[in-house]
């Protein structure tokens, strides 16, 4: 008996001890707190993916329909955005927008973030009105000025091509603000490269000229320097001026572009290099042609497609935006403005006339028009004929 009773009081303090170690075990430990420092410590030394870990670790520890859920939820889709988790990073983001107090003003970057981040994932969809809009709220969000240029200048940038009177009315803010802090060359630049898009899809060819030529001397002119940035500022006074009618300026500030290194002003077309067909929203037509901007990665895939100019309107400009979006290259290959095996700049490609069913780019090859440079960005489908006289 006395086995027994001892048989079964060790049993119960068996139970008594696992449910205690099962009990510290599920006991956090560490606080809500340290776990949001944690989280952001990781964002600030670029752990892309611990840092989202650590995030949805937080978010689960924040009571659902919360402010702390929602900061959560924000910086959660700030992990996903860079780690290039789009669709994730929107549903975070619009989930964690609709949980943060808007009077809240220690929160103002938090939801400038979310929005500027939902801008960017909708101007690469080339959904530029939706842009547009978050762009706009990221506007009233921002509580610094350096947010609030940001914001502007994105906005002005989409609005170019969809409401070019908002774009004017961003430049005009943009303008004003310059005018009452401290601004860098590399903002006063691409200020200067905004106000020349602009004018130049206006048709206002000599102001987009001047203004131009201001993003490069902003930059640091024409120097051996060849960044992205000096790539396309040098590109827009090329355009500026073939459209101004200056050809021997646009001769020198594409060929100091430093993009390409083609020997024979030729490179390798795309794997999947279609034009769009006529008509459609836009009412295309084979007359109208628009230059785009685009990377293209090592793995051949074009990305950062962005309209620059044409000359049918900003709804031209983004259907052909829409086809160079849908263009690959096989890596490896020789691909437009390549400055060496690894890396790849800015590519301009001036393409000209949509498919009406019969005509196609995807067998073409690429070069250079009007001999402006063999290292220069601009090019265009030969099979679709030469540029017009403009270009």
């Amino acid at each position: 008996m006395r086995f027994k009773k001892s048989g079964l009081f060790g049993a119960g303090m068996a139970v008594i001890v696992a449910a205690t170690v099962q009990v510290a075990a599920q006991t956090p430990t560490t606080t809500v707190q340290q776990d949001f420092e944690a989280a952001a410590a990781l964002d600030a030394k670029g752990d892309k993916a611990a840092a989202l870990a650590a995030w949805e670790k937080l978010e689960s520890r924040t009571k659902p329909g919360s402010r702390s859920r929602g900061v959560a939820l924000v910086r959660k889709s700030a992990a996903l955005f860079k780690l290039d988790r789009s669709d994730d990073a929107v549903i975070a983001a619009r989930g964690g927008l609709a949980l943060l107090p808007a009077a809240d003003p220690t929160l103002a970057e938090d939801r400038w973030r979310a929005y500027y981040d939902l801008g960017i994932i909708a101007q690469n969809a080339l959904d530029y009105a939706g842009a547009g809009d978050a762009y706009r709220s990221a506007e009233a969000a921002g509580d610094t000025p350096s947010l609030k240029a940001a914001s502007i200048l994105a906005l002005a940038d989409v609005s170019t091509f969809t409401n070019p009177a908002v774009a004017d009315a961003a430049l005009a803010r943009i303008d004003a603000l310059a005018k009452t802090v401290s601004v860098d060359a590399v903002l006063k630049a691409d200020i200067a490269r905004r106000h020349a898009i602009l004018l130049l899809n206006r048709g206002s060819y000599e102001p987009a000229r001047l203004y131009a030529v201001e993003a490069v001397k902003q930059l640091g002119g024409m120097t051996s320097k060849t960044d992205l940035r000096d790539v396309s500022a040098r590109s827009d006074a090329a355009i500026a001026s073939l459209l101004a009618g200056k050809s021997e300026d646009a001769r020198r500030y594409m060929a100091m572009t430093g993009a390409g290194r083609l020997t024979k002003g030729e490179f390798d077309p795309a794997v999947q290099m279609d034009v769009p067909p006529c008509g459609g929203e836009a009412d295309l037509r084979p007359a109208d042609m628009a230059v785009v901007e685009f990377t293209i990665g090592d793995d051949g895939i074009v990305r950062n497609v962005s309209p620059i100019y044409a000359a049918g309107g900003g709804a031209v400009a983004l259907d052909f935006a829409r086809a160079v979006r849908d263009w690959s290259w096989t890596p490896n290959r020789p691909r437009p403005c390549q400055r060496s095996s690894a890396t790849m700049s800015g590519s301009r490609c001036g393409v000209r006339r949509c498919s009406s069913g019969r005509r196609s780019a995807s067998s073409s090859t690429l070069t250079w028009p009007l001999g402006l440079s063999r290292r220069g960005c601009l090019c265009l489908p030969r099979s679709v004929g030469p540029m017009p006289s403009l270009l």
